[in-house]
């Protein structure tokens, strides 16, 4: 075989030995792993063979090739990571030997890539090296790698510095390496999987990012019209250059209800850059849609919003804000979730799919390899049956338990023993009801009981002692024990804190000692009981066995002192880990703890993906602004890429989104500030942070929701009942009569219905509630259920028009609660507003008195009082009540209960069927959650304990820092003062686990968490003052604490939560025989309306009629919409006249456009037809109003009223609006996908986009 060259064909025989060997090695029954199938039969670089065993030898499939290729590229990114950048582009001894190893890795990985291409091939034939995507990336990593080493050598020819100034920029080029990490992706199959779906994922996410893009584009203009050069007014010392405000300086106004400049010897004017050293301002279109997209991330936005209320009040701006975050952040942006959930979804499905026939396939090997044993086993029973005693080995069948002839007594004690464990091959337990295979004959061991009496005697008390141990440590005693022990050992680590008494101290540490030697007697006890091979088998065992041999580890180092604090605290942070032992014991809560590892599991590829994500970013952001943040004002940033952790914190921190902002601020500003190029700096953040948090952390919610459907079966089964307890019989919706139907997952007393033999209309599907039946009890003991006026009450307080009229009576009551004045009680309007509360209350008074008449007031089942949601409308009366008749408004008492009138509009919930759902399915879900909270708090008093141990660091009172500081009165920097430096308490800490649990809370709410993360790095030993980045490494803490607990255990709530809202909507029709999606069809067919198309018959208005509903006149306009919206965003602060003069002219030009495209559509539609459109309804006020604008700028408005806000007349403000609407057109266009499109517009107005 080895005789056969690369440029010789081998032997048919010679090809197929080939390939059984590298079938051999790789374990597989085909080619290898990547491998064309046709590969044997084709020519690579039209030159060597493939199938000679010389170009085997030299597959990069190879195993061992692939691992060195791993670690090749493992080591390519320490290098990267171990390299320092510096400032002004500085280098020193070990930078430079890092850049010389790079030439080492480029060679290995361009052999990789030419080894590959003689492999596969190049392009041209199937399954060549470049037709597979990952070959691709590893190709153009490898070419930029070689293009960088081309050009230093072009640099050096010429002599020019390798910085670009004289030459070609290698250090660009030198930025692509970060992109070697991602070579790990195509070495790792299970990283594929989930990138796969990420990438199928895109398409619709393209469309979701289309949708964002128009919004942010449309209110980039309208904030560019509304707020365009507002924020460049600050408050100045008069005759100096100087801001009031040195630090951080707010925008004012000079006149209207901004912000004004109430210092003496200051004045409000213009020449301020702008907040954030004029970054966040609206001035062009550019930065205005920066500042959008900083506002939908919801973070700094309402920094954003007090800034323009400074600079032009606060009557009206909170309306832009608010309705941007409203869609863009609550409603945008989360569709990124629900699409990336559907396609791992999809995704599971389709793995399950592929799992369950995998199994059905090896079932039926199995089955097959059975009946094979099996006949293989009847054969050697009926030889064994014919063959005399004698020399040779025979194998037979024994079962514990059962004894062998000639064996009694003690002998069949010791034949089980032995093939138990004393001399089989095969040990089997007690229990086992498994056979085993025994030998006898020559070769077998010896019987035991040949041996020794005293032998067979330890024996039988060893096996009798080991039983009676089992049964100890499987009795309830032993269980409460280790309970006991548990709490104790939970007691004595959440004692201990800082400034702790000496005796505490040496009261933990000998219980510590105390209970390490119970657990490890609980260990060595169970070994014995269950032997060691049982013991194992159980991963909480494992566990336990972990636990006590740090806990003995620790010890040790302790005792001879050979380790670091920080490391003793780590480990003595294990012992924490002994609370969830109580999970063993506690079935309901070991099932769901089994059930999240699982969780644990199946997102691991996710994570690991994050964690390339991360390196990625983290060693690109090292190459751009390493040692580039380093400002005038001297002040040290800590969110900085100027070493490889400090740049992980950082991106991580974008990652949660928490002051992503200010970083990229930073990052600006260390390129020259918001001109070229710092604003280019920005599209590194944004691409951060969209690939980050909106697809790869939201990949990670949409995958935890999917393992939370697993979950839900460990933590579910008492859902339904939980939920039918939660309904009040009073308030529960009928159920069909005996024409309803049964879906078969229902319960047994539900009734069976026989199928109608048509579809019945949608009323009859829908749950109708009806009136809640009269009880038979008296009222009041005097109204009898036959009593006229009872009678009369009860169907009042049935009857529809009265419901709506109590819930227009709790909208104005909400009303007059909210337009009380709290300052000045007792001003005119509050007067006022307190006659018409005296009638809401007197309202609300009576409806409680027909009830009550109507139901009876408590004694009796079914009376008015039975209901929680009722007593919660007595509660709001009675207060009111009460303050009504208590006129002092002085008394405490009067005014907590005034206060308590708030919860008027929670009165509602009783009468509007939607909130009435969602608070039962909120009831619901808490009472459901009980294991998850549980677990949750368990991980939360585990990291607190753990931080405690970390950072229970802070200088003693008596110990103040050396020197003083300056502080200016007044900001004034003539009046100065000394202060004595002094030690101040954080306000957020972890000197014991209740504080540490409240400053963990915090950091799960991701809201300040990196302020309290750099505090814990500075962190020094106990009553030592802080050390700049004295321990980088505790950030590996909070970011495990943040991944466990704010991204996984938080989403498991969340999940909790979608399925019990499923569960609940669900219920409603659980007497249904239609499934959800026949209902949902059903639902569809009768609400769609037919496509009315008006054609008209005259020929000239025919013609008109074929020209604006052809596609080509669509999309004129749509050329026109985008058009004028380029207009619109090319204005800018302070632009010339002639631009002025131009826009408005584009303006005027736009409106007549847009005007004769309603002409021609009133005259091919008639007035009826166009005005049945609602778009055409929208398009002619929208036209109507840049009419008026167009008027209205031609004029001088500001002369006439003068008291009118410029703002609201500035020339094409509505023209803007106009314009930024009209985008709607562009769904007909480019095609909004179904899965979003029908959450925005409905069915009724999608039929005109399509086309």
């Amino acid at each position: 075989l080895w005789q056969s060259t690369c440029g010789r064909s081998a032997s048919p025989a010679a090809s197929a030995a080939i390939r059984r060997q590298v079938h051999r090695r790789h374990g597989t029954s085909g080619p290898p792993a990547g491998m064309p199938p046709n590969l044997p039969y084709q020519w690579t670089s039209h030159r060597h063979a493939v199938e000679s065993p010389l170009c085997f030898s030299l597959m990069p499939t190879h195993r061992p090739f692939e691992i060195i290729i791993l670690m090749t590229i493992f080591a390519n990114c320490v290098a990267l990571a171990v390299y320092l950048p510096m400032p002004e582009d500085d280098t020193n001894a070990s930078n430079s030997s890092l850049e010389k190893i790079e030439y080492v890795f480029l060679i290995i990985f361009t052999i990789e890539a030419t080894l590959k291409i003689i492999a596969y091939g190049f392009l041209l034939h199937t399954d060549a090296y470049l037709r597979n995507g990952w070959n691709v990336l590893d190709f153009a990593i490898v070419s930029l790698g070689l293009v960088t080493v081309v050009v230093e050598q072009i640099n050096v020819m010429q002599g020019a510095p390798l910085t670009g100034k004289g030459g070609f920029d290698v250090k660009a080029l030198r930025a692509f390496r970060v992109l070697r990490p991602l070579r790990l992706v195509s070495g790792v199959p299970s990283l594929q999987v989930v990138l796969n779906s990420i990438i199928k994922a895109m398409v619709p996410l393209l469309h979701i990012a289309l949708l964002v893009l128009f919004m942010i584009i449309i209110y980039a203009i309208v904030g560019q019209e509304l707020f365009k050069g507002k924020m460049h007014k600050t408050c100045y010392y008069i005759g100096t250059g100087l801001e009031r405000e040195m630090e951080k300086p707010s925008p004012c106004a000079s006149t209207g209800h901004g912000h004004h400049c109430t210092m003496n010897g200051t004045e409000c004017r213009s020449g301020w850059p702008g907040p954030n050293n004029g970054i966040t301002h609206f001035d062009n279109f550019g930065f205005a849609m920066l500042t959008v997209y900083q506002c939908i991330t919801m973070e700094g936005w309402t920094e954003v919003l007090y800034w323009v209320n400074d600079a032009i009040g606060n009557e009206w701006p909170w309306i832009y804000f608010v309705s941007l975050i409203l869609l863009g952040s609550f409603f945008v942006l989360n569709l990124v979730l629900g699409v990336l959930s559907g396609e791992f979804t999809k995704e599971r499905e389709k793995a399950k799919s592929r799992g369950t026939f995998q199994k059905l396939r090896e079932k039926q090997q199995l089955e097959e390899d059975l009946k094979g044993y099996m006949d293989w086993i009847t054969h050697a029973e009926v030889m064994d049956s014919h063959r005399a005693r004698g020399e040779g080995t025979i194998l037979t069948w024994a079962k514990p338990g059962r004894t062998r002839p000639g064996l009694r007594g003690e002998g069949r004690c010791l034949w089980d023993e032995w093939v138990r464990g004393g001399g089989g091959k095969v040990a089997l337990s007690n229990d086992s009801a498994l056979w085993g295979w025994v030998l006898r004959g020559q070769g077998a061991p010896k019987s035991p009981f040949l041996g020794r009496l005293s032998s067979r005697q330890w024996r039988r008390w060893n096996r009798l002692f080991r039983r009676k141990c089992r049964e100890v440590v499987k009795s309830k005693f032993f269980y409460w024990l280790v309970i006991l022990l548990i709490s104790l050992n939970t007691l004595s680590i959440a004692s201990e804190h800082h400034w702790q008494p000496e005796w505490l101290t040496r009261v933990q540490d000998s219980a510590n000692r105390v209970l390490l030697a119970l657990f490890a007697a609980e260990m060595l006890l169970k070994m014995y009981a269950l032997g060691l091979r049982q013991y194992f088998m159980s991963l909480f065992n494992r566990f336990d066995c972990f636990v006590v041999c740090v806990g003995i580890l620790e010890i040790i180092l302790v005792e001879i002192n050979i380790m670091s604090p920080l490391g003793i605290s780590v480990l003595r942070c294990i012992r924490l880990l002994r609370i969830f032992k109580i999970t063993r014991y506690w079935t309901s809560l070991s099932n769901l703890v089994a059930s999240l590892l699982n969780s644990v599991r199946s997102i691991a590829s996710l994570l690991l993906l994050l964690f390339l994500f991360i390196i990625i970013f983290s060693l690109l952001g090292m190459q751009l602004f390493g040692g580039k943040y380093d400002f005038e004002d001297m002040e040290v940033r800590r969110s900085t890429f100027d070493n490889f952790p400090q740049a992980l914190i950082s991106v991580f921190q974008i990652l949660t989104g928490e002051d992503w902002n200010s970083i990229m601020y930073n990052g600006i500003m260390a390129y020259g500030g918001p001109s070229f190029p710092g604003v280019l700096v920005c599209i590194y953040f944004i691409i951060l942070f969209v690939c980050g948090n909106c697809i790869l952390f939201r990949s990670n919610w949409g995958v935890t929701a999917g393992c939370f459907l697993a979950l839900s079966a460990t933590v579910m089964p008492r859902f339904k009942y939980t939920s039918r307890k939660v309904n009040d019989p009073n308030m529960r919706t009928q159920s069909f009569p005996p024409s309803g139907c049964s879906t078969g997952d229902d319960e047994e007393d539900e009734p069976e219905i026989p199928l109608s033999p048509r579809p019945r209309p949608l009323a009859e599907l829908q749950l109708k509630e009806k009136a809640v039946p009269m009880p038979e009890a008296s009222a009041f003991f005097i109204f009898s259920p036959t009593n006229r006026i009872r009678v009369l009450c009860h169907r009042i307080v049935n009857a529809t028009w009265f419901t709506n009229f109590i819930l227009l009576f709790i909208l104005l009551s909400s009303v007059s609660l909210a337009a009380e004045d709290p300052i000045r009680p007792e001003s005119f309007r509050n007067q006022v507003l307190g006659y018409f509360d005296m009638g809401f209350t007197s309202v609300f008074t009576v409806e409680i008195v027909l009830k009550m008449t109507a139901y009876g007031a408590f004694l009796h089942k079914g009376s008015f009082c039975r209901n929680y949601f009722n007593i919660l409308d007595l509660l709001v009366v009675a207060v009111s009540l009460i303050s009504m008749g208590i006129e002092s408004s002085t008394i405490s008492v009067v005014k907590i209960l005034r206060v308590l009138r708030v919860l008027r509009p929670l009165r509602a919930i009783n009468r509007a069927k939607g909130l009435k759902h969602v608070v039962q399915c909120v009831f619901v879900a808490i009472k459901t959650i009980g294991n998850i909270v549980i677990v949750t708090t368990l991980l939360q008093f585990m990291f607190a304990c753990i931080g405690v141990q970390l950072f229970k660091v802070r200088a003693p009172p008596g110990q103040n820092p050396v020197g003083y500081f300056i502080v200016y009165l007044d900001g004034s920097p003539t009046q100065l003062r000394l202060h004595q430096r002094e030690w101040v308490h954080n306000d957020f800490h972890f000197d014991n686990v209740l504080s540490a649990m409240m400053s963990l809370f915090t950091v799960s709410t991701f809201e300040g968490w990196p302020q309290l993360l750099y505090k814990a790095i500075d962190t020094h030993t106990e009553d030592m003052g802080p050390i700049y980045n004295y321990r980088v490494e505790i950030a590996i803490f909070f970011i495990i604490y943040i991944i466990l607990i704010a991204f996984f255990m938080m989403n498991i709530f969340v999940g909790f939560v979608i399925v019990t809202f499923q569960e609940q909507g669900e219920s409603e029709y659980k007497n249904c025989e239609l499934d959800k999606n026949q209902r949902q069809c059903v639902q569809y067919a009768l609400k769609a309306r037919p496509l009315r198309r008006y054609i008209p018959k005259n020929p000239y208005q025919y013609q008109i009629w074929y020209v604006v509903t052809s596609s080509y006149f669509e999309y004129l306009m749509f050329f026109l919409i985008m058009l004028n919206t380029i207009c619109l965003g090319m204005q800018h602060y302070n632009q010339s006249a002639e631009m002025n003069h131009i826009s408005d002219n584009l303006n005027v030009a736009f409106t007549i456009l847009f005007t004769l495209e309603m002409f021609l559509k009133l005259m091919a539609f008639k007035a009826k037809g166009y005005f049945g459109d609602p778009w055409n309804v929208f398009d002619f006020l929208i036209v109507i109003g840049s009419i008026i604008d167009v008027i209205l700028s031609e004029i001088d408005v500001s002369a006439a009223f003068p008291s009118w806000p410029d703002i609201a007349l500035g020339s094409g403000f509505l023209q803007s609006l106009f314009g930024c609407v009209r985008y709607r057109a562009c769904a007909g266009v480019g095609g909004v996908p179904e899965a979003v499109f029908p959450l925005i517009f409905p069915t009724h107005m999608r039929m005109k986009f399509v086309m």
